[in-house]
């Protein structure tokens, strides 16, 4: 009898194996997936009805109108829904277009502004340059005021024009006539001609 039993047990377990290791997987997974599609809004009813409509032998037993419906219907909804996609894709290419249009006009500003301040920064630089070389004329003048007429006047007479103008014009007028008077005329009457000439300029 129990030798029966063990029998039994061995011819039951083949069948057991089949069902709980390929037929239950199989049906969960079939139940799990339709119930993602129905969830996401897909007619997973009609589809069926329709691809069993296409099959042979069994479109005998769907009706061939109900079928064509549901995938038409189901036909209908996927359009729907790739329509949809192509309304999100241009509108998210027409936002990318704004996006990089507005990266572009940011750029430019960018570059206009650093223009701008290198141009602030050379005009400074220049500015500053101007200064230091007034200061050291008005310097020199100094010493100018100070020295006898006809020594400055000698000295001025072998200095470059630009910068024999540059200390007389830090010199009042009375200093400046007394040294172009002991100066060699010609070049009094040329720096006179000469610092006339920058005053008309600034």
């Amino acid at each position: 009898m129990v030798k029966k039993k063990q029998a039994d047990t061995k011819k039951m377990n083949p069948f057991l194996w089949f069902l709980f290791a390929i037929v239950v997987p199989i049906g969960f997974t079939i139940t799990l997936v339709t119930i993602i599609l129905l969830a996401t809004g897909v007619d997973v009813g009609g589809w069926v009805k329709g691809k069993a409509a296409e099959i042979p032998g069994v479109s005998s037993f769907v009706d061939e109108e109900d079928g064509k419906k549901a995938k038409d219907a189901a036909d209908t909804q996927l359009k729907s829904q790739i329509e949809n996609k192509d309304s999100e894709i241009k509108q998210l290419q027409e936002e990318l277009k704004e996006k990089e249009t507005t990266i572009q006009m940011l750029e430019q500003d960018v570059i206009k502004l650093q223009d701008r301040e290198q141009n602030q920064t050379e005009e400074q630089q220049k500015k500053d340059k101007n200064q230091t070389k007034k200061n050291s004329f008005k310097s020199m003048s100094t010493s100018f005021k100070e020295m006898d007429e006809e020594k400055a006047a000698q000295i001025l007479q072998d200095l470059k024009r630009k910068t024999a103008l540059a200390i007389l014009e830090e010199l009042d007028d009375k200093e400046r006539g007394k040294i172009l008077e002991v100066m060699d005329a010609t070049t009094a009457a040329q720096l006179t001609e000469q610092f006339l000439d920058k005053a008309e300029e600034e």
